[in-house]
């Protein structure tokens, strides 16, 4: 699953990373070592583009927009429901009434330096966090998905990160993991031509999983009270994990 996540690029940097545009009238963001749910995240996503009379001219561009992390579909009676859709798993995600409109034509990016996952210690009861990051510092775009809630000026732009089985090194700290797309298949994930889901969601690509750095941190990110670079440092004397169930 991905339930925190680091994201400490300002948006400068990702509008050049992305080859996207700012969305109007939104303040930066701040950088954010311990990202939860329902905080405001960057997305980049497909913005139709508009004539003067608001009618679609057929074109668009990417986007870089702040939403509030945890999905709320445009059919929900309450934005509450959104606290319960922080994650959708890639293999429901054309069936589940919450994600397949969406999975069909509002997918979007999720950049991140990393995620956190917890796994449990072959010397104590408490679990030890680690922090998977790229080792060359790049960014990582998880795939993701988009809703808009309201009408006006009380429109609510929420989103989801996608998770799929773990691969590789990443089983031996947790069974799932974000779906992280590589560059070379962003521009196939934003079209929002492209209705052939099954092929966009293909697995993590392995070398891009052997290329993260599984880094046990501080326990001090279990609070999401805390935040601060000093989050994602490296903790040193940590047991290896216990070993993960096999899965089926």
């Amino acid at each position: 699953m991905c339930g925190r996540y680091a994201a400490s690029r300002n948006p400068d940097d990702l509008v050049v990373e992305f080859e996207a545009v700012r969305a109007d009238g939104q303040e930066p963001l701040p950088a954010d070592y311990n990202v939860a749910p329902t905080k405001d995240v960057y997305v980049v996503r497909h913005k139709k583009e508009r004539d003067a009379e608001g009618a679609p001219t057929g074109g668009g561009h990417r986007e870089l927009r702040a939403v509030r992390w945890g999905l709320v579909p445009s059919w929900a009676k309450d934005a509450s429901v959104g606290n319960r859709l922080l994650n959708a798993r890639v293999e429901s995600l054309t069936e589940k009434p919450a994600f397949r409109k969406a999975a069909a034509s509002r997918r979007c990016l999720v950049p991140a330096d990393g995620w956190y996952e917890w796994a449990k210690r072959l010397d104590s009861p408490t679990k030890q966090p680690y922090f998977l990051t790229p080792r060359d510092g790049s960014v990582l775009a998880f795939a993701g998905l988009w809703e808009v809630w309201g009408r006006g000026q009380d429109r609510l732009y929420t989103c989801t990160v996608i998770t799929t089985p773990a691969v590789g090194e990443l089983t031996e700290i947790h069974e799932r993991m974000p779906l992280v797309l590589p560059p070379d298949r962003w521009s196939a994930w934003l079209d929002p031509a492209r209705d052939d889901v099954g092929e966009l969601v293909e697995p993590t690509p392995l070398e891009l999983v052997e290329a993260l750095e599984l880094r046990p941190v501080s326990t001090a990110v279990n609070s999401v009270a805390n935040n601060g670079r000093e989050l994602v440092a490296r903790a040193e004397s940590v047991s290896p994990p216990a070993e993960q169930p096999a899965l089926f």
